[in-house]
């Protein structure tokens, strides 16, 4: 058999040819059309990355922003719980407060009420008393309150303890027109009273007592000898104070004074 080696040269120049024509025209196409494809593809698929870091990056900050806002709201929660609870404190500080001030002002005024009554009691009772020393020694022996009075102070000093009389002397004995002794009376000394005591002053301490008489309401039915801190006294408000101190301890008392 033999070969045309015009047609295999003719044939292999078609192949050739052919082979040049379908990478020219077919394969670099296709191949360029594949490159493109994958290069769209990476990109698409790099946009979706980034698109996804982005997805997670915000998710991310808003988790933080979340956490951030409860932080935030538990803070506020939290101060807001303890600025209540100092208000609370101070209005119940307050509330307690007012209520101590009211309860010492009612006790306050409850006091002065009882004292008021007390000293109304007790002045009424010293009027009676008097009243009833006045008419009582009247009655008996024709004798004035303000004369059985000026005879207790003379007794009382004459019944005093040596210390205290020989403390009243110095004190007498050392005062002057300038600087007198102050007698005090609850009602104005008769002359003669007034001439009695300063006789019998005169008498226990040797010398004449320069004497400045007032009357003083205050000295219930009662007389006083002051001078230089020193003091001598007698009044029914001794047995009053006495019998009013007696009836603070104990209002039963009452019926057996």
């Amino acid at each position: 058999m033999l070969i045309d080696w015009f047609t295999v040269a003719a044939q292999l120049l078609n192949f050739i040819i052919l082979v040049y024509l379908m990478k020219r025209f077919l394969y670099k196409p296709v191949l360029d059309a594949i490159a493109a494809r994958e290069a769209k593809i990476a990109r698409e698929l790099a946009d979706a990355a980034e698109t996804r870091a982005r997805a997670h990056q915000q998710q991310a900050e808003f988790e933080q922003k979340n956490k951030t806002f409860d932080e935030q709201r538990a803070a506020l929660l939290s101060e807001a719980t303890q600025a209540a609870n100092t208000e609370r404190e101070r209005l119940l500080a307050e509330a307690r407060k007012a209520a101590e001030v009211a309860s010492k002002a009612r006790a306050k005024a409850l006091q002065a009420d009882t004292q008021a009554l007390h000293g109304e009691i007790v002045r009424k009772t010293q009027q009676r008393v008097l009243e009833i020393a006045r008419r009582t020694l009247a009655d008996l022996a024709d004798v004035s309150v303000e004369q059985r009075a000026c005879a207790m102070l003379i007794q009382r000093w004459h019944e005093v303890d040596g210390a205290t009389l020989a403390a009243l002397g110095t004190a007498l004995k050392a005062t002057s027109a300038q600087t007198p002794a102050l007698l005090r009376s609850a009602f104005d000394l008769p002359p003669e009273q007034l001439a009695a005591i300063q006789a019998a002053l005169n008498e226990t301490f040797g010398q004449t007592i320069e004497l400045k008489v007032e009357t003083a309401p205050e000295v219930i039915s009662g007389i006083e000898l002051s001078a230089q801190g020193q003091k001598l006294a007698w009044s029914i408000a001794d047995y009053l104070t006495a019998f009013s101190d007696k009836l603070d301890e104990d209002p039963t008392k009452w019926s057996s004074a």
